[in-house]
């Protein structure tokens, strides 16, 4: 019986132990780096009504200004990026005003959970 009572717990231990390396290996990724080409766009007018553009940058700052989130449209792909700031107490509206509705080349990296994708920002500039 006692050979029992210890083999089950060195089973223990070792899943314990491959459990615990796993959750550090998942919590280690960071995402991968990406560098595109989109547009920033405030989410509200955007998802809610389809505005963009430049006839729509007025309106988009003030939303920005209010505290709406601004996002990055991947113009390649479609793709909408919910983007973070480098200090997850800052906000990434911030350093995202200058570029409101314009054209911008970004790079950083990008992340992705329960469908929604997001990118640190690591470089920004404006297109054209």
């Amino acid at each position: 019986m006692k050979m029992h009572h210890r083999l089950a717990a060195l089973l223990a231990i070792v899943s314990l132990g491959i459990g615990l390396s796993a959750l550090g290996r998942a919590h280690e990724k960071k995402g991968a780096e990406k560098t595109f080409v989109g547009h920033v766009v405030d989410l509200a007018c955007y998802i809610g009504h389809g505005s963009i553009g430049e006839s729509h940058r007025e309106c988009a700052a003030t939303c920005a200004r209010s505290g709406i989130p601004l996002a990055i449209l991947d113009q390649a792909t479609g793709t909408l990026f919910l983007p973070l700031a480098n200090d997850h107490h800052e906000p990434a509206n911030k350093g995202l005003l200058p570029f409101v509705e314009a054209d911008v080349r970004v790079t950083g990296t990008v992340v992705e959970k329960d469908g929604m994708k997001a990118i640190t920002l690591s470089e920004i500039e404006r297109v054209k």
